[in-house]
């Protein structure tokens, strides 16, 4: 599979698939104002708009990576497709709060047979070509922050000068050329003997998604009261469930012993910090733009392109190179501790600030340590993995940035409206809520250094290919 002539044509598919998923997470950013006045959210709930998506991506991304496993990826990424067909006319078609949120996790679960499903494609071309390997995660870790800053872009363009249900609209003919291409381009792949676990995909999304919810309503509910710490309580007792249902079936969701492999978790853990801290850095300073700025959406959309532009290039050229001289590990915490310092940066954002001034430095320090912290700590945890649990491996990885990033913008958002950025229209108080929602990632990125300086094991050189022996074994 792996000598496949269109390996490369179809790591563009599967960059695509990336590019997608991470775009439906950004597009609505610059839309969210006229989304908010058209479809009545508050700005509390507003939010939901990127967490009905995220957490239902999230929470569903092991299922989608067992699902791979048992019935082939290609099959599943096909599969994925259609569902985020689905979800996104249903999403532009909304008129109420409830049918967009609900058409907006349609979309994050068919964003969570996509990705596992792409990242095992991807292992099953390139694996056993540890040089190739590498070209290729760069590759595909490019599209991430490429999708995320062109959605903020074409978001802009779109919600300006034709209409906000069309940043939903543009994924269907996306979808549609990639249904066609899949048969021929991408591995087939047999399926495997097994059963789903649907109990733990239940458990683990319900889960996630009531602390999601507590976090993002305490600041309206009061944290200690009684509607929070049920919340949280359920959100404990869904999680515990969870974890005792995968430590009791013969056949999980998620195999717990899998964690066994200390870089396995400890890329994971770099993984979710990560996206803790980069998403809330995307979704404040859109706002900060728009709402303190006074940007309109296509130059607010524009003002980020340098970041994007910088990203890709660092995770192409620049990424590879740091981790051949000087190895994984170094490269990872080199990369969070220069995330944190572009996002302390930015949390010194003024109320009567500029884009050059406040913004479009800081940012670029930021976009670098993302483009060196984002690569390693991916091929770190997909090589970590039996060959045979590619697709939970996908699926553990792809978690953790997406649960990372819904509970670290709902955690934001609760001390952004803590420091004042309920109060719309007033540009003083608004900047204090983004500052102290930035200086908090800031935080989040820092902690995350730490840990992969004491938790990650040093490797030098290229991702190792996907490993044989049994991950029981400390890596």
């Amino acid at each position: 599979m792996s000598r496949s002539p269109h390996r490369w044509w179809a790591l563009a598919l599967i960059a695509l698939a990336q590019f997608m998923v991470i775009m439906d997470t950004s597009i609505i950013g610059v839309a969210l104002p006229k989304m908010q006045n058209d479809l009545g959210f508050t700005p509390s709930n507003l939010s939901w708009v990127f967490n009905a998506y995220v957490v239902a991506f999230g929470g569903l991304l092991l299922l989608g990576g067992r699902l791979s496993d048992l019935y082939g990826a290609r099959r599943i990424f096909a599969t994925g497709w259609a569902v985020l067909l689905a979800g996104s006319a249903a999403a532009g078609l909304a008129s109420t709060v409830e049918v967009e949120l609900a058409a907006r996790a349609v979309q994050g679960a068919g964003s969570a047979l996509i990705a596992p499903s792409a990242l095992t494609l991807l292992m099953m071309l390139f694996g056993n070509r540890p040089t190739e390997l590498t070209k290729a995660l760069a590759l595909y870790g490019a599209a991430a922050p490429a999708g995320g800053t062109a959605g903020v872009f074409l978001g802009g363009v779109i919600t300006e000068y034709v209409s906000w249900p069309w940043v939903f609209y543009l994924n269907i003919p996306i979808a549609v050329l990639a249904l066609i291409a899949t048969p021929a381009l991408m591995p087939a792949g047999g399926n495997r003997p097994g059963s789903l676990d649907l109990a733990g995909a239940l458990t683990v999304t319900g889960g996630l998604a009531a602390a999601v919810y507590a976090i993002v309503r305490a600041p309206e509910t009061g944290w200690t009261s009684t509607q929070t710490w049920l919340t949280l309580t359920g959100s404990a007792a869904l999680l515990a469930a969870f974890l005792t249902i995968q430590a009791r079936r013969r056949q999980p969701l998620m195999r717990l012993g899998i964690f066994a492999s200390r870089n396995l978790s400890a890329a994971n853990l770099a993984q979710l910090l990560l996206g803790a801290a980069w998403i809330p850095m995307w979704f404040y300073l859109n706002l900060y733009l728009q709402q303190v700025l006074g940007f309109s959406a296509f130059p607010s959309g524009a003002a980020l392109l340098p970041m994007t532009v910088l990203i890709m290039a660092g995770m192409i050229v620049l990424a590879p190179r740091v981790i051949a001289r000087f190895g994984t590990k170094n490269t990872v915490v080199v990369g969070l501790a220069v995330l944190a310092a572009g996002l302390g940066w930015l949390a010194l954002i003024r109320p009567t600030g500029s884009y050059l001034a406040d913004v479009l430095p800081a940012s670029l320090v930021a976009a670098l340590g993302m483009a060196l912290a984002f690569i390693p700590s991916l091929g770190t945890a997909l090589s970590s993995a039996l060959p045979e649990e590619g697709g939970l491996a996908s699926g553990i990885v792809n978690t953790s940035y997406q649960i990372g990033s819904a509970l670290g913008l709902a955690a934001m958002t609760a001390l952004a409206a803590a420091h004042g950025a309920e109060e719309l229209g007033d540009p003083a108080s608004l900047t204090n809520g983004y500052s102290a929602a930035l200086l908090g990632a800031a935080g989040i990125a820092a902690g995350a250094a730490v840990l992969a300086a004491v938790t990650l094991k040093g490797r030098d050189g290229a991702p190792a290919a996907p490993q044989a022996e049994n991950t029981s074994a400390t890596r």
